[in-house]
């Protein structure tokens, strides 16, 4: 991932400290970011003046950056970093590093230097971050990543598209959403379209159009040839119709109103559909749940694998186990590979198609973009272990050992009232999280981060 990343790499200095030192500085700092994987823009030289500074943010701007790192080489007073910070829209880092005490001249003056220019940014009620460490420190590196990680699902959220097919279902308050708010906090933009449309464009579908989709589908799940044939042909059909959908609006994600029209009205379940859309990384929330695939393509973003919009069905506080459960639409990548997944029908209205397997096991980080009654939105974030289980229930479901005990996780749930679909990930991008949170101005609710 980090291969994506692009930083704005601005080196300060002043002549009258040594700046032979500081270019040697700013070079292990370049060299160390670029073996990372990171692409560094911005001048190569130690930037001075503000000629130097007009210059930088002009190449600056010419890519949207996930980072912009102001590494102090030398002291210089906050003039510059201020002009960088309010003319760049990236998160902005501040690097000094430490120098010898070697009873004789300051070289650097690093430190004094990020001081001042924090003073300054936080006067002007500008958001930054800081690392005081040695060019090659570890600890420094993955901070800057991270950052840059979260920086970057910052950037694809202000151009991210999603689309919401039909109303979600009376009583299912966590489903809806605010498009004003979204907008102006995130940048998301917000597409509707009704059931109608949808449904024409499946009947418009010849049966051969799905075939070669039923044929990719067969080599990956097993049972396919004992369910409803015309039932099965209407999920293949509404994949393709949202897939078709998603490219045409330049849609990142899909909310989709999923019960009871599709079965009552199209005679097809859309779990299955939805299912191969997120393992297409066009990821789907059930129930028209906006926020729900917001969080998805967030963890998508990070991680980039699939993500997975659940229910949190079952806790057993002996075992201090969870067991996360939906009808069967969780991504096939998601599979326990021990396990041959199936082609199944929904427990409720019997009709295909559903995936029905139990998720792989691994470390998984969870999480929840959740708007409350006064319309603020905050957070959710936590993390735990999947475990290697038998199937829960039909369709797909995971056991889940959280980070925090069992019964310390419900009770936030509860008590918070906290929406009922979470979404999750494998790998721990919780610290990504955290800082993105950050970024946007959003609150953290944190589910399973044990107390200090």
């Amino acid at each position: 991932m980090n291969s994506s990343l692009r930083i704005g790499f601005v080196p300060l200095g002043r002549s009258t400290f040594d700046t032979a030192l500081a270019a040697q500085v700013t070079a292990e700092v370049r060299q160390a970011l670029t073996a990372a994987g990171c692409t560094l823009i911005g001048p190569e030289s130690l930037v001075m003046d503000a000629a130097a500074v007009q210059a930088a943010t002009a190449a600056l701007d010419e890519l949207p950056l996930d980072l912009l790192l102001i590494f102090q080489a030398t002291f210089a007073d906050s003039t510059m970093a201020l002009d960088l910070a309010e003319a760049v829209d990236a998160p902005l880092l501040l690097w000094a590093v430490p120098e010898a005490r070697s009873g004789g001249r300051l070289r650097l003056n690093s430190l004094c230097g990020i001081n001042l220019a924090a003073h300054g940014l936080a006067r002007s009620g500008l958001r930054y971050d800081y690392v005081y460490a040695a060019p090659q420190d570890p600890g420094a590196l993955e901070k800057t990543l991270t950052l840059a990680r979260a920086g970057r699902v910052r950037r694809l959220l202000k151009t991210a598209r999603l689309g919401r097919i039909g109303e979600h279902p009376v009583g299912f308050e966590p489903c809806s959403y605010d498009g004003d708010a979204l907008a102006a906090r995130l940048g998301v933009q917000i597409v509707e379209r009704d059931l109608a449309g949808l449904f024409a464009d499946v009947r418009s579908l010849s049966p051969d159009e799905t075939l070669p989709v039923l044929a990719g589908l067969k080599q990956r799940v097993a049972g396919l040839d004992v369910l409803d044939q015309r039932a099965l042909n209407g999920t293949l059909g509404v994949y393709l119709a949202l897939q078709r959908l998603a490219g045409d609006q330049r849609l990142d994600g899909l909310a989709v109103r999923c019960w009871p029209e599709f079965f009552t009205e199209l005679g097809c379940a859309a779990c299955g559909a939805m299912s191969m859309l997120s393992d297409a990384m066009i990821p789907c929330s059930c129930e028209a749940d906006v926020n729900g695939t917001i969080t998805q393509l967030i963890l998508q973003w990070l991680s980039g694998e699939q993500a997975f919009g659940t229910d949190l069905v079952g806790v057993d506080v002996d075992r201090d186990e969870a067991v996360i459960w939906h009808c069967g639409l969780a991504p096939l990548a998601m599979a326990d590979p021990t396990v041959q997944p199936r082609g199944t029908i929904h427990s409720n209205r019997k009709l295909p198609l559903l995936m029905e397997f139990p998720l792989k096991p691994g470390r998984v980080t969870i999480a929840r973009l959740t708007q409350s009654g006064d319309g603020a939105y905050r957070l959710v974030i936590g993390g735990g272990e999947m475990l290697a289980a038998p199937m829960s229930f039909t369709g797909t479901s995971g056991v889940l050992r959280f980070d925090r005990p069992a019964r310390d996780v419900l009770d936030t749930i509860m008590r918070e009232g906290l929406d009922h679909h979470i979404s999750l990930t494998y790998g721990n991008y919780t610290d990504e999280l955290r800082a993105l949170a950050g970024m946007l101005g959003l609150p953290v609710l944190e589910l399973t981060r044990k107390e200090a």
